[in-house]
């Protein structure tokens, strides 16, 4: 006759094991270094190392998990982003600031005239 094996007690609360101590962390502490740049190490099978750090492009923006399941590219973040901008443009009193576009293409490194043209 077999012997009834026993399952280990589970509880229902979601509890931290005691040798995980986080009481000093800071929550995002290495979040804005990504902007930096980061640096990966491969390490081959024949012993080899290949290092490459990455920078992070200027514009670049990083999706939280939550919204990524909804915009699975580039051009879906886009796109929805042109959709809330020409709803923007429809709601009477909600200009952009007067200044902005000139901040921006500042910013970008246009010269003056071009600042002057692109603005009429």
């Amino acid at each position: 006759m077999k012997k009834p094996t026993s399952k280990p007690k589970t509880s229902d609360k979601d509890e931290m094991r005691p040798e995980y101590d986080f009481r000093g962390a800071i929550r995002g502490k290495h979040y804005k270094a990504l902007d930096k740049g980061y640096t990966v190490e491969i390490h081959e099978a024949d012993g080899l190392t290949v290092v490459k750090h990455y920078i992070v492009a200027e514009g670049a923006v990083m999706l939280q998990p939550d919204v990524r399941e909804y915009f699975p590219d580039a051009e879906a973040v886009n796109q929805a982003l042109r959709s809330l901008i020409s709803l923007a443009r429809k709601v009477p009193g909600k200009r952009p600031r007067k200044g902005a576009v000139r901040n921006v293409q500042a910013q970008r490194g246009a010269t003056p005239e071009r600042r002057r043209k692109s603005t009429r």
